[in-house]
């Protein structure tokens, strides 16, 4: 709603103008036309780009009301310098002696308004309209403003987030290979020895027993520390992302064909953790939801850019899908890539099979630091 004169007779505090204006009693229309509406309000004139631009610097003002044509410049060239002022008040052009074509171009330009001197009755609405509407402005910046710092803070505390998961994964990981690793190696040893030992069948067959029970617990125990944090990375991502395909492939008897540009991709270790972490969760959204028959993973480096695509033949997904609230898998594997400097597309339709594409450049400043996890 566009307030009128009526609705600003008793505002806060009163309305301060800058008038840009080399006419005396052009200036005095103007006074007399805001007091007449009842607008409170303080109205400075100047008539020099010099005096204009020092009371910007030296004062704030609401609005700036200005003649198109004054004494060796333009309002434009007042514009000029109100432009580079964020936050800037609107800039109203009042004039007696400017065409259509200059007004339209005023508009374009970023001028808030503009008024015929004729018509001086009008300039309290004007006014007006041009703060109202400055003011909106000003709200859906800060508004915007916010949003972004708060998208950030959200972006930053996923980001610590997964840091965190990423080095506790790798912690327990360690912690199965070094304590639980080698406590049951030890206990798989010992019951060798009983088994070899043992005078009755009896203990004979539940040490056997006991040992292939046992070496059931130490494959769980070799599968939970791969996937925590396989040791395969440390051979390369092409190797890494063969060993995720063949895993997947007998867990899920859905087979599984790997390519890559080359055999050993010179790929940061950062780089390699973004880039296993998008194969394996394909593949985790492929045996949950696909109903696939194959599955294609392909590895590339071309151009110095690292892309991964992961492709299946499966009933496909519709659009809305992955906008639901709760997709954070595929949330978590864009904000990895984003992260990295990359980006990551899923290309997909009902019936015609799913593809995820992560592309990220080799040299990104976070591909080289290494703290992409």
């Amino acid at each position: 709603m566009i307030p009128t004169p009526t609705d600003l007779e008793a505002p806060k505090r009163p309305v301060r103008v800058l008038h840009l204006e080399d006419s005396t009693a052009d200036h005095a229309l103007v006074r007399l036309t805001l007091r007449r509406a009842g607008l409170s309000h303080e109205i400075h004139q100047v008539d020099s780009l010099e005096a204009f631009t020092g009371w910007l610097e030296r004062e704030s003002f609401d609005v700036i009301l200005a003649d198109y044509r004054l004494p060796g410049f333009t309002a434009l060239d007042a514009w000029r310098i109100v432009d580079q002022c964020p936050g800037h008040p609107p800039f109203v052009l009042l004039s007696g002696a400017i065409g259509e074509a200059a007004a339209v171009d005023a508009m374009r330009l970023g001028f808030a308004d503009y008024l015929l001197k004729d018509d001086m009755a009008r300039l309290p609405h004007v006014l007006a309209r041009a703060m109202e509407v400055a003011q909106a402005r000003r709200a859906r910046e800060e508004a915007a403003a916010e949003l972004a710092e708060s998208r950030q803070q959200l972006a930053d505390l996923a980001e610590h987030l997964q840091t965190s998961i990423e080095e506790e994964r790798a912690a327990i990981a360690r912690e199965i290979h070094d304590d639980i690793g080698g406590a049951l190696a030890a206990v798989k040893f010992d019951l060798a020895w009983i088994g070899r030992h043992a005078g009755e069948d009896g203990l004979r067959e539940h040490a056997g027993t006991a040992t292939e029970m046992l070496q059931h617990a130490i494959d769980a125990a070799q599968r939970l520390m791969m996937n925590l944090r396989p040791p395969v990375l440390d051979q390369g991502l092409v190797a890494a992302v063969r060993w995720l395909a063949e895993t997947f492939e007998r867990r899920t008897r859905i087979p599984v064909r790997v390519t890559a540009s080359r055999e050993a991709l010179d790929v940061p270790p950062a780089l390699q953790l973004v880039a296993y972490r998008t194969a394996q969760e394909a593949l985790t959204n492929v045996q949950k939801h696909a109903q696939a028959g194959h599955v294609r993973i392909d590895l590339s480096d071309h151009e110095d850019v690292l892309t991964l695509e992961v492709t299946d033949d499966g009933r496909g997904m519709a659009p809305e899908m992955r906008k639901k609230p709760r997709s954070f898998g595929l949330q978590g594997l864009q904000e990895r890539a984003r992260r990295a400097g990359g980006w990551m597309d899923i290309s997909s339709r009902p019936g015609h099979g799913t593809s995820v594409i992560m592309t990220v450049p080799l040299t990104s400043p976070a591909g080289k630091a290494g703290d992409v996890q």
